[in-house]
């Protein structure tokens, strides 16, 4: 449970932008590559700080940020929001925040996500209180589970109404990366149960549905009629 010594944030935005220039290097030779999407990929216009751990340890997380915005990137920040200390002395927002919800109540939290430090649920709720505070649009992400997290509707209502954020979005869990080692194929949920549960929830926030992606499993809510767009995305 260290904390590892930093890169700084400028060490991390060229070698961010290094990497990804390295990874699409073999496209270049590929009779098949669509020239204007390498392009577009060759010039990355948005960042998303996710993905592995939680971005919220980094100490210099707002000046991380705002390097990308110098850079000309958008940002996309995730949390898991149990560190919500960060949030409050953040120096510079990013351009949309999302809260992972993975869970209605505490109990459930507890056996879903396996904390592994103290009062995570108290945090997670701090940093929903938080959310209203921020100028940038929020989303409360909830990724479910077959089986697993997709009951109690009014309890993900009750946190919901407490974060009031810009979007929800109910997406499936996928069955890729080390959550193999846990779940199983058969815990991925379909996209018709995705729109049921989001529908649900719909009604029981008052958002609206403004969009949906049947391949990804993904449904979108909000009180906007369409959503805001950043950049070129």
């Amino acid at each position: 449970m260290r904390l590892p010594t930093w890169d700084s944030p400028e060490e991390i935005v060229e070698g961010s932008i290094k990497e990804q220039l390295k990874i699409l290097s073999g496209y270049k030779g590929n009779p098949k590559t669509d020239k204007k999407k390498l392009e577009e990929a060759l010039t990355p216009k948005h960042a998303a700080i996710s993905l592995t751990g939680e971005p919220t340890l980094y100490s210099s997380i707002g000046e991380l940020i705002q390097a990308f915005h110098i850079r000309g990137l958008t940002t996309f920040l995730v949390s898991n929001g149990t560190v919500p200390s960060e949030l409050t002395k953040l120096s510079e927002e990013p351009t949309q925040f999302y809260v992972s919800v993975c869970a209605p109540d505490e109990k459930s939290f507890k056996h879903i996500c396996r904390p592994q430090i103290p009062k995570a649920w108290e945090k997670l709720n701090e940093t929903l209180q938080l959310l209203p505070s921020f100028k940038c649009p929020s989303v409360i992400r909830i990724t479910l589970v077959h089986k697993s997290n997709m009951k109690n509707v009014e309890g993900y209502a009750k946190l919901i109404e407490k974060a009031n954020p810009t979007y929800v979005e109910p997406k499936a869990y996928m069955h890729v990366g080390f959550s193999r080692l846990r779940l199983g194929f058969e815990n991925m949920p379909n996209y018709e149960e995705i729109y049921e549960f989001a529908t649900r929830l719909a009604k029981e926030i008052g958002y609206n549905v403004i969009d949906e992606s049947e391949e990804s499993r993904v449904v979108l809510l909000s009180r906007l009629e369409v959503p805001r767009r950043f950049g070129n995305a």
